[in-house]
């Protein structure tokens, strides 16, 4: 599927070769070089799916998805850039990126990793998913979440695999379980957490630490 992509980095030349890379795949709607052009750019085109550098000209990368998400929540931000340092991915996750990938990434995979996290995967390079896994590990959840609560421990078995980019077919061989299966305890999740669709649902397990 053909999505809407706006590139964020501050290197007119690299946004012309990851343009290049995706022609044929997605269409780029519009490119900035630094925060507060991303960010009313960003608004102006509407986009599915934002690239978006860690490093940038007026400060972190972070600051686009933290200004934007809280009023723009169908936004979906994935970082890429080629730095691979623990401190950059986990602060950009914070801010809200469904993903990290560094510029190493081939084109077709990138083309791949936008299609899903548009569709609600989080995507990482192999070696960026552990440590986040492992940073967000520690944050147990409140015990007492009125809202966690209501669901049954085989949904929140789906939860958190939902929340770690996995597909319902890889959920339904991780559990042993069918896809079907799989749809019907995500169907009961998004209906108890009145939530709309999976990206919801990742999100609502991310800013819960639910990892």
């Amino acid at each position: 599927m053909t999505r809407r992509v706006f590139l964020v980095d501050d290197h007119a030349l690299f946004r012309a070769g990851v343009r290049t890379e995706l022609e044929g795949f997605h269409e780029v709607v519009g490119e900035a070089g630094d925060v507060e052009e991303a960010v009313a750019r960003i608004l102006a085109t509407q986009p599915e799916v934002v690239l978006l550098d860690v490093h940038l000209p007026g400060g972190g990368g972070e600051q686009v998805p933290a200004r934007l998400l809280p009023t723009h929540p169908e936004l979906t931000f994935l970082a890429l850039s080629v730095s691979d340092a623990p401190d950059d991915v986990i602060r950009v996750i914070r801010a809200g990126a469904r993903g990290y990938v560094t510029k190493s990434i081939t084109g077709d995979e990138l083309a791949d990793a936008v299609e899903r996290v548009a569709a609600g995967d989080a995507v990482f390079s192999p070696r960026l998913a552990g440590f986040v896994l492992d940073a967000f590990a520690g944050a147990a959840v409140a015990p007492h979440d009125a809202e966690l609560d209501q669901l049954t421990p085989r949904e929140r078995d789906v939860l958190r695999l939902i929340a770690r980019g996995y597909t319902y077919k890889e959920i339904a061989r991780e559990l042993f379980l069918s896809v079907k299966t799989i749809e019907t305890h995500v169907s009961a999740v998004l209906r108890k957490l009145q939530l709309s669709n999976r990206h919801e649902l990742g999100r609502w397990a991310t800013d819960r630490r639910l990892l």
